[in-house]
Formats: structure tokens, C-alpha cells, sequence
């Protein structure tokens, strides 16, 4: 059985606690208890969260734990140093040190992130940088796995590490599982950026918000303005005026942003040959795929897989 420690402390984000829940749902499928999962303080006890609620916690020494995952807070706000202290001998007692959203301030702080790869919130990167600097930070992705060392961004992508660890640990199955149970619409990899097109576009009508809906479900599509046109049940020309309004930019242009979002997550997360990466996310063929990833990134598909360690073919 895995043991989990959610490491807490007063005026930690309540959101941190999702990560409960993905372990509490593996045990559920699994009919048996994998996890045996402890939401644990320095001293034991009520807990204060920044939302003024308090939860009972467990005392950290009492026990040891295959996997600890240290909670952040909305200020970056270190704990105690004797808690510091536990946390920087814990790699040698705990196969995983992981850190939620600023709690890898926490792991910063206690000097287990010296040298290595790490994420947080992309709100908190530059001051992070500012105070680690031996930190390799990543602020444009999901979560970081370097060696025993597990750090996510901000608030959900905690459910995202969370279910990465059940997938090391069960399976990819059972993480799917899970993941469908928990109405997580996508078990995001750790490559994938924290920043979305569709939130950047910020569609303000629902017609407009259906049309990009769609898009993205169906990008290998034909996703002309007459088709997202029709979605919306507006004329194409109403659309495109509405459209612009709304986001700033052409729909031509808002789906190439899609079908370049969505190849590059292709691209660091599979081992499909460029073409099929092409087709799939609607460029057709690997030149237009070319020409938008350099009018998105400044460089071709090819630097974007090596980067990201893949295999992708030869753009």
C-alpha cells in the first residue's frame, strides 16, 4: 500500500486538497485500499486554510510516507523553519517529494530544488526567479518530474500531478478511470502548457464560445467562417464582425492558434511522425504546420520536439 502525506500548514489554499480525491477514487476502483492517504501538519490538529475554514490533520512526525506533497498558499508564504527542516531530510525517507502550486517555494526554500527542473503558478515565476535562481523553472507547463522531485502549477494542475502519480504507480488505465470519475475532461500531461487558447481568446457570447467549442473538438475539420458560422447561427459575415469584436483577432487566425496549441501538446506528449500530427490537428499537411509554428514560436516543429525530449520525426 502507498502511504501519501498532504503536507499543510496555517493559511494554506483549500484548493490543494483536490488532490484528495484522486486517490480516495483509486482506492474506490481499485476495491481495495492502494493508498492510504493522510492530510498531516507539523503539529497535529486544526488547520486554518486561507479561506478561514480549519481541517483536522494528523501529526507529520508520527509517520513516514512513500510519497509527501507539500500544499502552497495564495501569499508564497514559507512555514516554520523546523517544518523546513523535515522537508529538506525528507528525501531520504520518501520516495516522492512533490509540491502543489507555491508549495514549490516550500521545496526552494528547503533547498531540494537546487539544480533542478521545476514549475509553479506562471503568476509567481518571476518572483520565484528572482529568489531561487539555481532553479530551473518551467512556468509554461503542468507539472515537472525531476528524479524524486514533483512540482505542479497552480490550483488544478494539482489534480493533474496527482493522477501522474497514480499512473506511475497502477497504470494509465486506472488513471483514466479516474480521471472520468473525477469529470476531469482531459488527463493533461506534463508538457502541456498552463496557458489555453481558448481562455486567451476570452469569448464573451455563448454563440462565440459554441464556435470555438466546436472548433477545438473537431479541429481535422473544415473550420471555415462559413462553417463556425453556422455553428454560431449567425451569417458569415455577422460572425466575423462579432468574432473580432469579441477576441481581437480573425477566426482564421483563432483556429490556427487551436491546431498549433493542440500539435504542440502531440508533439511532447506522443511519438506520432509529424505528418500524422499534422493531419491531426487540421493543418493538412507538414508545411503549413511549419509556417504556423513559426509565426507562433519563431522556430519550426522540429526545435519544439527536441526541446521537449520526443521523438519526433524530422520537420
Amino acid at each position: 500500500m502507498h502511504t501519501i502525506g498532504l503536507v499543510v500548514y496555517p493559511n494554506f489554499q483549500s484548493m490543494n486538497l483536490a488532490v484528495a480525491s484522486v486517490f480516495e477514487y483509486a482506492n474506490l476502483l481499485s476495491g481495495e485500499k492502494v493508498y492510504d492517504f493522510r492530510l498531516v501538519s507539523e503539529g497535529g490538529g486544526p488547520v486554518m486554510t486561507s479561506q478561514t475554514f480549519s481541517v483536522n490533520t494528523d501529526r507529520l512526525r508520527d509517520s513516514t510516507y512513500d510519497t509527501l506533497i507539500v500544499a502552497g498558499d495564495n501569499n508564497c508564504t514559507l512555514p516554520a523553519a523546523s517544518l523546513l527542516d523535515y522537508i529538506r531530510n525528507s528525501p531520504s525517507q520518501s520516495r516522492r517529494v512533490a509540491a502543489v502550486c507555491t508549495g514549490a517555494f516550500v521545496l526552494a526554500a528547503a533547498g531540494l530544488l537546487d539544480g533542478k527542473r521545476a514549475t509553479t503558478h506562471w503568476f509567481h515565476a518571476q518572483s520565484f526567479r528572482k529568489q531561487y535562481p539555481e532553479v530551473q523553472l518551467d512556468e509554461d507547463r503542468i507539472f515537472v518530474v525531476d528524479g524524486q522531485i514533483w512540482t505542479s502549477a497552480g490550483m488544478t494542475a494539482g489534480v493533474d500531478l496527482a493522477l501522474a502519480i497514480l499512473e506511475k504507480d497502477l497504470g494509465l488505465e486506472i488513471a483514466r478511470e479516474v480521471a472520468r470519475k473525477l469529470v476531469v475532461y482531459q488527463r493533461r500531461g506534463g508538457g502541456q502548457s498552463q496557458f489555453s487558447a481558448l481562455l486567451e481568446l476570452d469569448a464573451k457570447s455563448d454563440r462565440v464560445q459554441m464556435a470555438l467549442a466546436h472548433a477545438k473538438e473537431n479541429l481535422s475539420s473544415d473550420l471555415s467562417v462559413e462553417s463556425l458560422a453556422e455553428v454560431a447561427n449567425l451569417s458569415p459575415r455577422q460572425f466575423s464582425r462579432v468574432f473580432r469584436a469579441e477576441t481581437g483577432q480573425s477566426p482564421a487566425k483563432a483556429i490556427e492558434r487551436l491546431r498549433v496549441e493542440a500539435a504542440r501538446l502531440m508533439m511532447e506528449t506522443t511519438r506520432h511522425p509529424i505528418e500524422v500530427i499534422a493531419r491531426e490537428s487540421g493543418f493538412g499537411d507538414r508545411e503549413r504546420m511549419r509556417q504556423a509554428f513559426l509565426r507562433a514560436f519563431g522556430q519550426p516543429p522540429q526545435a519544439i520536439q527536441r526541446n521537449s525530449g520526443g521523438a519526433l520525426q524530422h520537420a
